[in-house]
């Protein structure tokens, strides 16, 4: 039987992190608090092939060589609608959501003959995926495939900006391999959460300032909403370092010069 499948506008799946393209994480930075998030895949993965175009691919202390996908993501606790999700289950911004949105249920991490088991609803969504609902996937591949496509290429295009990021953070913060070889194996093993100020710094984006300036009041804001909750210890912590870390980046970036045009030769 062919998967079917429909959104219902339940929101269900609009909680916690989502996972973006670096385009949706710049043009949303006044949205979403953002982090960089690593996660191994290791090369018996199915999508390990995938992995090492995407992301990057690096030597960890045990001498086992990953494939890492770095993923700029909205960064929220998954008891946390996110901030676009409106009271009826629609999204506020539905006509410039990100890529990610518009691709799911498919997820372009994954190579297109992998997607099956996406389409089956997790507890508490209200997907449609009755005979009514159209069907989406055809012998391994998926049959509306423009948003699916669209994403990937994103993803494809911005590979050689994170790897740049993954060789910056190897040289000057080489404990993060460590860390990451600490991490389970198997596809729940757990992924590594850094800031988003590290990647403005290591890439030089010439907006760096007007990006920092935007995410500060956001990390504040959650901040203050985790400040109380046990539960949320690390996403309080993280949050209050990196407003601190934002605001700084904003005053050091605003501050350095502008270099001046250059000069067409005569």
């Amino acid at each position: 039987m062919e998967p079917r499948f429909s959104c219902t506008a339940c929101g269900a799946c609009c909680h916690g992190w989502l996972p973006l393209t670096l385009a949706d994480a710049v043009a949303h930075a006044g949205r979403f608090p953002l982090a960089m998030v690593w996660t191994p895949v290791r090369p018996n993965a199915r999508s390990y092939d995938l992995a090492t175009r995407l992301g990057a691919t690096l030597r960890l202390p045990n001498r086992k060589t990953v494939a890492v996908l770095i993923v700029p993501t909205a960064y929220l606790p998954p008891s946390h609608p996110c901030p676009e999700l409106r009271d009826d289950g629609r999204c506020a911004i539905h006509g410039t959501k990100p890529s990610r949105c518009r691709t799911m249920p498919f997820y372009p991490y994954r190579e297109e003959r992998d997607q099956a088991d996406l389409l089956i609803p997790r507890k508490g969504w209200a997907c449609d995926v009755s005979a009514a609902a159209p069907a989406v996937y055809r012998n391994h591949t998926i049959l509306d495939r423009t948003d699916f496509d669209r994403e990937r290429a994103e993803l494809l295009d911005q590979a050689p900006v994170i790897r740049r990021y993954a060789d910056y953070m190897v040289k000057y913060m080489p404990w993060i391999l460590g860390e990451l070889a600490k991490l389970p194996p198997g596809p729940a093993g757990g992924s590594l959460v850094t800031s988003l100020s590290s990647f403005l710094t290591a890439t030089r984006r010439p907006d760096a300032a007007q990006i920092a300036a935007a995410q500060a009041p956001l990390f504040q804001a959650m901040a203050g909403r985790t400040r109380d909750d046990p539960a949320l210890r690390d996403y309080h912590r993280n949050y209050a370092g990196w407003a601190r870390e934002m605001e700084a980046l904003a005053r050091r970036a605003s501050a350095q010069p502008t270099p001046p045009p250059a000069q067409d030769a005569t």
